[in-house]
């Protein structure tokens, strides 16, 4: 049987912010499972393209090897996504040559570099876009300058932002397309002085969702969008004020045990403290794809009840940034499994390889998911497989549009 190309590389991902500080795009990073081993490029489009749907997130190639991003440029039909090209290998006449021959032909790249450092005009037209990071001075200019002097450049892309203002200023001032990472650590502390609240959209959507008569599937899977609001139900549902004889360990339980007036009650308490902050949707989102990741990284003869416990495990992960404790502490205030707290906590137990897959593919870290791979007898067949699926079944706000040129 021929080997599938999702066998012979290592994907990896990083979501795309955009000025709506919603899901608007994928960048996909590419990496050879075995440098001995050429990945066929034409291969893994025709398998992207069989798994992408029309209203799956726009995606942006990142192939991590000059030799695989020729092989894409020099095989990839004009439909082709956006196509990632590092400014550092355009110095490789074979990676230059390509990029002008796939220039030619429609392809559309995405020129990657420092924002200091944009390409001439005639190898900027090469490109539809740009993936540009900021060094300190020029984001000290960008914060200083007044209007119009800023180098943050209108419709790119940007990475490696670390300070709120500079993403408010790259997003909403220059109206830049997207983010890549998000400044997690900055926006967080400027929010210190304000006690940590659920979102309102998803508190009123499950409000209205309740008042509509929804399925308790339907219930579970709003509650399971914020992992504040899930963790807040989860320790209102095991508090002495609800009485319930038994420990609640999963929403579904609760949900049923806590009955649907109860829960629209206790709802309407949240929801004139709910959180309107735009900034914490991005943090809160990436918790959430981490976790319906984790949910499908399991072997699939697994139950429903444990792939729900596993989804828990993953949204409560880092849920001690957004609280403010350890999450030893966090967690012990719920009924928990065992196994979701050795791996969430202390990365131990059987549910911890996946968590750190998950980790590894979203910090784009081709050795620790080759590792985990050997270590745990996983498939990176079946790994990659999931990503793409779990990917592409994401919704966005804004899709990825051509932009100005570099």
């Amino acid at each position: 049987m021929a080997r599938s190309v999702l066998g012979s590389l290592i994907l990896g991902y990083r979501p795309l912010w955009g000025r709506g500080r919603s899901l608007c795009g994928i960048e996909l990073c590419i990496s050879e499972a075995d440098s001995n081993i050429a990945v066929d490029a034409a291969h893994l489009l025709r398998t992207l393209q069989e798994i992408w749907e029309p209203q799956s997130p726009p995606l942006l190639l990142a192939p991590q090897t000059r030799q695989l991003l020729c092989d894409l440029l020099e095989h990839a039909p004009p439909e082709t996504p956006w196509i990632e090209v590092p400014d550092d290998w355009l110095g490789d006449s074979s990676v230059y040559q390509r990029v002008l021959e796939a220039q030619r032909r429609g392809l559309k790249l995405v020129w990657r570099g420092d924002v200091g450092r944009l390409p001439d005009a005639s190898l900027a037209r090469c490109f539809d876009n740009s993936l540009l990071s900021v060094p300190p001075q020029a984001a000290i200019q960008a914060l200083k300058a007044s209007p119009g002097a800023s180098p943050i450049l209108a419709g790119q892309m940007y990475e490696g932002i670390a300070s709120r203002a500079l993403m408010e200023h790259c997003l909403d001032e220059q109206q830049a397309h997207a983010l890549i990472g998000w400044p997690t650590e900055d926006v967080l502390y400027s929010l210190r002085l304000q006690t940590p609240q659920p979102s309102h959209t998803v508190i009123y959507r499950l409000m209205k969702a309740i008042e509509a008569e929804q399925s308790l599937e339907a219930f579970e899977d709003i509650l399971s969008e914020d992992p504040l609001l899930a963790y807040r139900f989860m320790t209102y549902t095991n508090s002495a004020a609800l009485g319930l004889r038994t420990g609640v360990d999963s929403l579904r339980r609760g949900l049923v045990m806590m009955g649907y007036g109860s829960l629209l009650r206790w709802l309407s308490t949240q929801l004139p403290h709910a959180s309107t902050e735009i900034n914490l949707r991005p943090m809160r989102e990436a918790l959430v794809l981490r976790a319906k990741l984790s949910e499908q990284l399991i072997d699939a003869g697994v139950g429903i009840e444990l792939r729900r416990e596993v989804y828990l495990c993953a949204l409560f992960s880092q849920i001690d940034d957004i609280l403010g404790e350890s999450l030893d502490s966090i967690l012990h205030r719920i009924p928990l499994s065992e196994r979701v707290f050795e791996a969430a906590a202390q990365g131990i137990g059987p549910y911890a390889p996946i968590l750190q897959m998950a980790r590894a593919l979203e910090d784009c870290d081709a050795a620790v998911v080759r590792q985990l791979c050997e270590d745990h007898a996983m498939v990176l067949e079946d790994v990659n497989r999931t990503v793409l699926r779990v990917l592409a079944a994401q919704t966005m706000v804004r899709t990825l549009s051509s932009s100005s040129s570099s």
